[in-house]
């Protein structure tokens, strides 16, 4: 147990908290059925990456680089390493604004913040950072706290969740695009499957990652209800409403409206969202594009034994916290990443397909013809789902 859980929750990052505190300030509660095929389609993807990482040892760089050779991987890899530096860049902006709402300055919370995710993978072992991982993963429960806080009608809640008023209308279509972008994203996948090879599970205890992947992907989502509710309550067509751009927003937003307790959790749950992010996506990066080359790989190697590995994830580290020290156009940034992100995982989730169905790679742990049936329609769904997000960033 351990790598299903966290790369789940880290989806839950400041971009992801945004998205959603968007959807419930703008749509109510209407986009709250969503979740359940979010979930399922989750589940299935995240469960390969678990298998493919379990049954070879390695991690999914590595896999496509021996099945499409190394042109294909460098392409996919120089847009992983663009999205996933724009996603940094944003989760030390997450840091940034909710470090202020407690009365905290940017110059001060930055370097702070990016001292601490450095110095506790560079200096750690793979058990103690999971370790520290998890805990952070248990601070998401804020959300679930403020949901109860600001007093929803839950009566309408479930109405909404069971009967839901669709939308056809082209800015609801686009919201419902962004909470799924968002929430299956290809650095994911890189992620889990390098941290379940180097953390060495074995075959016979299979049952349990499986279970670890389950656990993650409906907690992630249990979280994105919750964030969904409190925004709907409190923000859509409430009195005294203010547009929002960030969750940090929402946060400032929900103090006047909802009292300085959800304020405050509102703002704790960002915060604890984006160090956690902060920490992983970069881990994610030096992963993918280390294994890419074939270079060594892990936490538990020290400096001397994988120098590109910590060089780069130091680099991600510095340059996504320094930028953020100066005026940028984040929104446009985290567009941008968003479009990237749509034109790449059509093509990762594909590879994945054929790598999963080759017997040489996974013997009898290929997927069945009724698993491929679902994942291709999961695929499929998603391809067209990142497609049209491209055309609405464009």
């Amino acid at each position: 147990m351990g790598p299903g859980v966290i790369t789940a929750n880290v989806d839950n990052d400041a971009g992801g908290i945004t998205t959603y505190s968007l959807a419930g300030a703008n749509y109510g509660y209407t986009l709250l059925w969503s979740l359940v095929p979010i979930t399922f389609a989750l589940i299935i993807i995240q469960e390969m990456c678990n298998r493919m990482g379990v049954v070879t040892g390695k991690g999914l760089s590595d896999l496509i680089r021996e099945k499409f050779g190394v042109k294909m991987t460098f392409y996919i890899m120089l847009l992983i390493l663009v999205t996933n530096f724009g996603n940094i860049m944003s989760e030390f902006a997450g840091v940034a604004a909710s470090a202020e709402l407690f009365g905290i300055s940017k110059f001060i919370a930055i370097p702070m913040s990016a001292f601490i995710v450095w110095y506790m993978v560079v200096k750690g072992t793979y058990r103690s950072v999971e370790k520290i991982f998890l805990v952070a993963c248990v601070f998401y429960v804020s959300y679930l706290i403020t949901g109860f806080l600001v007093n929803p009608p839950w009566h309408q809640i479930y109405r909404e969740f069971v009967r839901p008023s669709i939308s056809f209308e082209t800015g609801y279509l686009m919201m419902l695009v962004a909470v799924i972008g968002t929430t299956i994203a290809p650095w994911m996948q890189f992620y889990q499957q390098s941290s379940v090879a180097e953390k060495g599970i074995k075959i016979e205890d299979y049952k349990y990652s499986r279970m670890d992947v389950i656990v993650g992907s409906i907690g992630v989502n249990v979280v994105a209800f919750f964030i969904i509710v409190v925004c709907g309550t409190v923000l859509f067509q409430g009195s005294g409403f203010t547009p929002i751009q960030t969750a940090g927003d929402a946060a400032r937003v929900l103090k006047p409206l909802a009292g300085d307790y959800s304020s405050y959790l509102f703002a704790f749950g960002l915060l604890n969202a984006s160090l956690f992010a902060a920490s992983i996506l970069p881990l994610s990066t030096a992963y993918s594009v280390s294994e890419s080359f074939g270079w060594e790989t892990g936490v538990n190697k020290n400096f001397a034994e994988a120098p590109q590995f910590y060089i780069l994830y130091s680099l991600l580290i510095v340059l996504g916290a320094s930028v953020v020290l100066f005026p940028i156009p984040l929104i446009k940034i985290m567009w941008l990443t968003q479009f990237i992100n749509g034109l790449v995982l059509p093509f990762v989730l594909a590879a994945m397909l054929i790598i999963i169905n080759d017997k040489k790679i996974m013997g009898e742990y290929s997927n069945t013809r009724l698993f491929n049936y679902l994942t291709i329609a999961c695929i499929g769904g998603i391809s067209l789902l990142s497609f049209l997000l491209v055309i609405g960033s464009i």
